[in-house]
């Protein structure tokens, strides 16, 4: 694999002064956005105003992260505020491989997230309709949360019926990660990371973001 992809969210970033701490993180891959309506998830963060302004001030891509109901209705207005990739709940999606394919034919990257309860083995035989698929190792809705280590074997099984299938679909992991779980996220074959506090609250999110990568490098399946 060539470097991990670190995705920083701005869960754990400074709202009040968002564009600074925006350009802390210029050498991140993606910025993770966090999209929540108080229903799918216990919280609510903000809209496609707020995803707008971001898209138009940060200096990497954005990667939105929807933990909203509804999906089919609300992601595709998230990719024609031009973002890279939009990522929706299967359990919130009616139709997720028509909603994957509308995403990707207005131009974004298609992802899909499971939540800690939900199995992964019906993605099988859909990868290549996703670009990206999103295993939660901690239930979503909030930042801060501990790493739940029963979620590798997910992403183990992922990998190797990715690899079984000559998939090249990205796999993502998002909750609790820091220097001391990337490694083993890494090694169950995930190859993009979600880190909120591990960047942000670092004194150097740029120095943070590229020890982050290299850990999560050296450590990936082969």
């Amino acid at each position: 694999m060539s470097d991990a992809r670190i995705n920083p969210s701005i869960l754990a970033a400074d709202f009040v002064n968002m564009q600074a701490d925006l350009a802390r993180i210029a050498n991140a891959d993606f910025v993770h956005v966090d999209v929540m309506d108080n229903h799918f998830v216990p919280n609510l963060t903000f809209g496609p105003q707020m995803v707008q302004r971001i898209q138009e001030t940060s200096p990497v891509p954005l990667d939105v992260h929807l933990m909203i109901t509804d999906a089919d209705r609300w992601a595709p207005g998230y990719a024609e505020l031009g973002a890279a990739s939009v990522t929706f709940h299967l359990e919130a999606a009616e139709h997720p491989v028509a909603l994957a394919r509308r995403l990707r034919q207005i131009g974004s990257r298609a992802g899909v997230a499971v939540k800690p309860t939900t199995a992964v083995e019906p993605l099988f035989d859909v990868l290549d309709e996703f670009d990206q698929i999103l295993v939660m190792t901690v239930e979503p809705g909030f930042g801060g949360q501990s790493f739940l280590a029963d979620q590798l074997p997910k992403l183990t099984r992922l990998y190797d019926e990715a690899r079984r299938r000559g998939s090249q679909v990205w796999l993502q992991v998002d909750g609790g990660i820091s220097e001391s779980t990337i490694a083993r996220a890494a090694a169950a074959g995930a190859d993009t990371f979600v880190a909120g506090s591990a960047v942000f609250g670092a004194a150097d999110p740029d120095a943070a973001i590229a020890a982050l990568r290299a850990r999560a490098a050296s450590a990936h399946r082969h």
